[in-house]
């Protein structure tokens, strides 16, 4: 019988507690995330729950089982991997407070990108969307809703979503020169590139990536001087989401009920 616990999996690395792993290893497959085990999956759409498509390092079992079980909440969470058009992954335009710059969801007209899609029920909602900073009047993400045909989510079997949340970030993304979204290379290569390029940004965080997760780590401080720094030096720009952001604290209502139909 097959291993199913996360490290057995290669999956229980969190990047909480190691900024560099960000965002995480991500399954190859669908699966059901059952307390320290990936479980394989029956089926893909869950009518009782809240589709949420993740960009970053909610697509890591450790990092989700680490924010789950820090509220106190042990119900099973279902994975879908899904091929979605129009979103991709960008570099969000700050500087988290756990050590590392995070990915964020960037609109890519036409394009597919093999993502996740979380099916949260309410209680699994409140922690991640507060691990987002949903709730806080100066959070960095919204959560908003993607709808079809705008954003397609196909999943497993070939049928589709009327729609799916994604966490939009207010501050914005990095552009890799010409004014378009910067792809996420992976933590450590990221860094190294905008230390290397970016002085103002070695004075406050150090030289290599390692000193720079070490300083920014529950730094509220000089984390928030790093995402200033970015907007100063002219590398920020929209992620092409913003217009789905509804009210000023995303789209709070999580009750499956609540959230928009098509």
């Amino acid at each position: 019988m097959e291993d199913r616990r996360l490290a057995a999996l290669g999956h229980d690395v969190v990047p909480r507690e190691h900024p560099l792993e960000y965002p995480g290893a991500w399954p190859r497959e669908s699966g059901l995330l059952d307390g320290d085990r990936l479980l394989p999956l029956d089926r893909w759409a869950f009518e009782d729950r809240v589709p949420v498509i993740s960009i970053g390092s909610n697509a890591c079992p450790g990092q989700l089982r680490h924010k789950l079980t820090g509220a106190g909440i042990t119900t099973a969470l279902p994975m879908v991997r899904a091929r979605v058009t129009g979103v991709g992954i960008g570099v969000s335009a700050h500087v988290s407070l756990m050590g590392y710059v995070s990915n964020s969801p960037v609109a890519t007209p036409g394009r597919v990108s093999e993502l996740f899609v979380l099916w949260l029920d309410a209680r699994q909602l409140t922690v991640i969307d507060a691990s987002e900073g949903v709730p806080l009047p100066h959070g960095n993400f919204r959560r908003a809703w993607l709808p079809a045909p705008d954003v397609r989510v196909e999943l497993p079997d070939g049928s589709t979503l009327p729609g799916a949340y994604a966490y939009v970030n207010r501050r914005g993304v990095l552009h890799d020169g010409t004014g378009a979204p910067r792809t996420h290379p992976g933590q450590r290569p990221l860094l190294t590139n905008l230390l290397a390029t970016l002085p103002r940004l070695r004075d406050l965080f150090g030289t290599t990536p390692e000193e720079f997760t070490a300083r920014a780590r529950a730094d509220r401080e000089l984390c928030q001087k790093g995402s200033r720094l970015f907007a100063e030096e002219g590398l920020v720009t929209t992620g092409g989401l913003e217009r789905y952001v509804t009210s000023p604290g995303g789209a709070e209502q999580g009750a499956p009920s609540d959230r928009p139909r098509t």
